[in-house]
């Protein structure tokens, strides 16, 4: 079963893998598939490249889905499924489900981009009111760092005076700012710090890589350092994070710098 999914994941990852504009498969998820509050892990999952059932993901997969994919470092696919591992209840799983995610203020956070808090109930399925907000601070057709940092701070703001229970843990703090960073970077055009507008924005609202707007892998690959660097661009260019967040930051941030 194992070699059998290793296969089938290899050969939907070819077209990408060797810079193919041939268009992966992609369907929505079905009866009895699960997802979670992360949009590019439902993505990955709805082009099947993931299970397509959203169950069982392991490292190996993980691993070489993120790099033929995403051109993510090994290292770096190998401490974002030991976090995901942290949302499993079960001490001695060795995968995790995307469903697992949703488990609130581990990974999952308030304060998302695309997400309602879990204050107000479903905190994992895309919702456009939500999102709406966040992309009205993208307002050229290259996203810069600039204009990312105020679409996370906005909806900070917004969650910290509309929801009683706001928190964020220090995981999920670094999260919320890596979240940003990692849209900058896996749709990245022009040069390092600018995004496609319509590529982000087709990934968050289908859950789908925008192949068909003319994205494709990006050719540098993707280490911790490079992440943490762009995560700490985007803290810099925020004008209201608090002395307690910058706290909460510096420790996950260091801890993850040097794994690339």
């Amino acid at each position: 079963m194992k070699a059998s999914l290793l296969s089938a994941v290899s050969s939907f990852t070819l077209a990408l893998a060797t810079g193919s504009n041939k268009l992966l498969p992609w369907s929505p998820p079905g009866h009895g598939d699960v997802r979670g509050p992360c949009p590019m892990l439902n993505t990955l999952a709805n082009h099947g490249l993931l299970p397509h059932n959203g169950k069982d993901i392991s490292e190996e997969v993980i691993i070489q889905v993120l790099n033929s994919t995403l051109n993510v470092a090994d290292s770096l696919s190998v401490f974002l499924f030991e976090e995901a591992m942290t949302t499993v209840e079960d001490p001695n799983a060795t995968t995790f489900s995307l469903s697992d995610l949703n488990r609130h203020n581990i990974l999952e956070h308030d304060a998302s981009l695309s997400r309602q808090d879990t204050y107000f109930g479903n905190n994992h399925e895309f919702n456009q009111t939500i999102f709406d907000q966040t992309k009205s601070y993208w307002t050229t057709p290259l996203i810069d760092i600039y204009e990312a940092a105020e679409a996370h701070e906005a909806r900070l703001n917004t969650s910290k005076a509309t929801n009683p229970d706001f928190s964020l843990s220090d995981t999920g703090i670094a999260f919320s700012f890596g979240e940003s960073a990692a849209y900058m970077l896996a749709f990245e055009e022009d040069g390092f710090g600018y995004a496609n507008r319509s590529w982000v924005e087709y990934f968050f609202e289908n859950e789908r890589l925008p192949q068909e707007l003319g994205w494709t892998k990006r050719p540098f690959v993707t280490t911790t350092d490079i992440l943490v660097n762009m995560t700490q661009w985007i803290v810099n260019s925020t004008v209201g994070v608090t002395p307690e967040e910058l706290a909460k930051l510096k420790g996950f941030l260091d801890s993850a710098e040097g794994l690339s």
